[in-house]
C-alpha cells in the first residue's frame, strides 16, 4: 500500500511517512540504490531526459531514488503547513553540512556583494565566509541579530550590496536566539533571502519557513541522522524563479550531493526525530537547572531558563528549547579539562545531536582558529563548555556531572 502524505497529519507521522509515497520498488523501508548512473530503455528517452522533456534519473550526482526520499521527508517536516497552502517547497541534500552552507552561499551572491550574518556562527561557516568567500570579493557583516533589537541592527546594516541575510538560532555554542520573523519582515521588504541555520532546533522544535525564511538548511550529521553514523547536510527551500535555479545549477556543478547510503541513514534517522527530540528537551532542562544552581557554575546558557536573556523570545517561536547546553566554568580553560577529562558518561568530542550525550570546548576545539580576542568579544571564553544532552538516564549524567565538578578547584 502506497501512502499519499496529509499535510495536516501531525509531525510524528509525518516524520514516519514523508517522502515514502512514490517508491520505485515495493519495499517497506526505501532500499540503497547504489549506483552511479541509471540506464535508458532507448536514445530518444535519454535525450529527453537530458534535456528536461522528461523526468527520470540520470546520475546519481543530479539525483537519486534513496536521497529523493530525504528530500522529500525534510521539506514536508520544515514546510507542511506551506505546501498545504499551495506554496512551493522543496528540499535539497548534500555530501555534509558544510556542502550544504557553501552551495547556498554560493548560489545566492556574486562578486562585490556583501553578507550580513548572525556573530557569532559556527566555526565552518566562519571559516568559509571570511577565507574563502571574501577571496572572491564577497564580504560578509557580522552583526549582533540576538533578541528585539536584532532585528533593528540587520535594518541598519542592510546597504545597496546586501545580497543574502544568514542567520543561526540558536546560535552555536552560546544559544543566544534570534528573532527569526522580524529579521524575515525586513529582508522581505528589501528584496534579500534569508538563510537560517536550523541544525539545534530541527523542525521539530522550530519551522523558519513558516516564519519567513527562504531557506531552512541543517547538518544533518546531528539531530536529523541522530546516531553520529552519517556525515551530510540537508536544506529545505521555498526559492522560486532564478534564484531557485541557481541553487539547483551550483548543487548540481559543485557536486557536493549526498550519497544514497548517507540518504538512507538521515531518512532513517528523522523518522525518530520527534521522538527523540522530546527526551532531548526533557534532559537538557533539567541539566541545566542543575548546573544553574552548581556553586562552580558562572552562567548556563540555555533558552528554556528564565535567566536566559532570550527566554521570552525563545518560547514565542519554539515549540522546546532543544537539546543544546552551554555554561561557562569559574575557573576558566583549566577548569574545563579537569571536568571534561574527569567524566564518565558524556563523550569527549566535537559533534552534537546524538542520542548518546557529548561534551567539548569550543575556545580549543570548534572556535580554536579565531583570534582570542575575537573569540572573547563574540561571546566564546576559555571556560565556555559546550554540552549536547543525550537520552541517558537523567540520574546518571547529573551524577557524572557532579562528579566531574567536584574533581575542579574552588579555586
Amino acid at each position: 500500500m502506497k501512502h499519499k502524505i496529509n499535510y495536516n497529519w501531525k509531525l510524528s507521522t509525518q516524520a514516519l511517512k514523508a517522502g515514502e509515497d512514490n517508491k520505485i520498488v515495493d519495499s517497506h523501508i526505501t532500499p540503497i540504490f547504489a549506483t552511479a548512473s541509471f540506464g535508458f530503455p532507448n536514445v530518444d528517452i535519454g535525450r529527453k531526459r537530458f534535456s528536461g522533456e522528461e523526468t527520470g534519473f540520470i546520475y546519481s550526482r543530479l539525483a537519486n531514488p534513496t536521497v529523493n526520499v530525504s528530500e522529500k521527508k525534510i521539506a514536508i517536516l520544515e514546510g507542511a503547513m506551506l505546501l498545504d497552502k499551495g506554496v512551493f517547497v522543496e528540499g535539497h541534500a548534500f555530501a555534509t553540512g558544510m556542502g550544504c552552507i557553501s552551495t547556498v552561499i554560493m548560489a545566492l551572491t556574486n562578486a562585490g556583494d556583501t553578507i550580513i550574518a548572525t556573530n557569532p556562527l559556527y566555526g565552518g561557516t566562519d571559516y568559509f565566509l571570511d577565507g574563502i568567500m571574501k577571496r572572491f570579493n564577497v564580504n560578509t557583516q557580522h552583526i549582533d541579530t540576538s533578541g528585539e533589537k536584532g532585528a533593528e541592527r540587520v535594518k541598519e546594516a542592510i546597504t545597496s550590496k546586501s545580497s543574502l541575510i544568514f542567520l543561526e538560532s540558536p546560535i552555536n555554542p552560546n544559544l543566544i536566539i534570534c528573532d527569526i520573523e522580524e529579521i524575515c519582515k525586513i529582508g522581505k521588504e528589501k528584496h534579500i533571502p534569508i538563510v537560517v541555520d536550523n541544525t539545534f532546533a530541527t523542525p521539530v522544535l522550530q519551522k523558519p519557513l513558516e516564519l519567513g525564511a527562504d531557506i531552512s538548511l541543517h547538518s544533518s550529521t546531528k539531530y536529523l541522522n541522530g546516531h553520529g553514523t552519517s556525515v551530510s547536510g540537508i536544506l529545505a527551500s521555498r526559492l522560486t524563479g532564478s534564484e531557485r535555479e541557481k541553487l539547483i545549477f551550483v548543487k548540481k556543478n559543485l557536486g557536493a550531493t549526498q550519497s544514497p547510503f548517507d540518504a538512507f541513514l538521515v531518512s532513517n534517522g528523522m523518522k525518530t526525530l520527534p521522538l527523540r527530540m522530546k527526551e532531548h528537551c526533557k534532559n537538557a532542562q533539567a541539566v541545566a537547572e542543575y548546573l544553574e544552581e552548581h556553586p562552580k557554575i558562572e552562567t548556563v546558557f540555555y533558552p528554556g531558563l528564565t535567566s536566559h536573556p532570550q527566554h521570552t523570545l525563545a518560547k514565542k517561536q519554539m515549540k522546546a528549547f532543544g537539546g543544546m547546553v552551554s555554561v561557562e566554568l569559574k575557573g576558566g580553560i583549566d577548569a574545563g579539562i579537569i571536568l571534561m577529562n574527569n567524566l564518565e558518561v558524556f563523550n569527549l568530542t566535537v559533534s552534537l545531536g546524538c542520542i548518546d550525550s557529548l561534551i567539548s570546548h569550543p575556545a580549543s576545539m570548534s572556535h580554536a582558529k579565531i583570534p582570542t580576542d575575537v573569540r572573547i568579544k563574540i561571546g566564546i571564553s576559555d571556560g565556555l563548555v559546550r554540552i549536547s544532552v543525550g537520552l541517558e538516564d537523567i540520574d546518571d549524567l547529573i551524577e557524572d556531572l557532579s562528579r566531574g565538578l567536584h574533581k575542579v578547584s574552588n579555586k
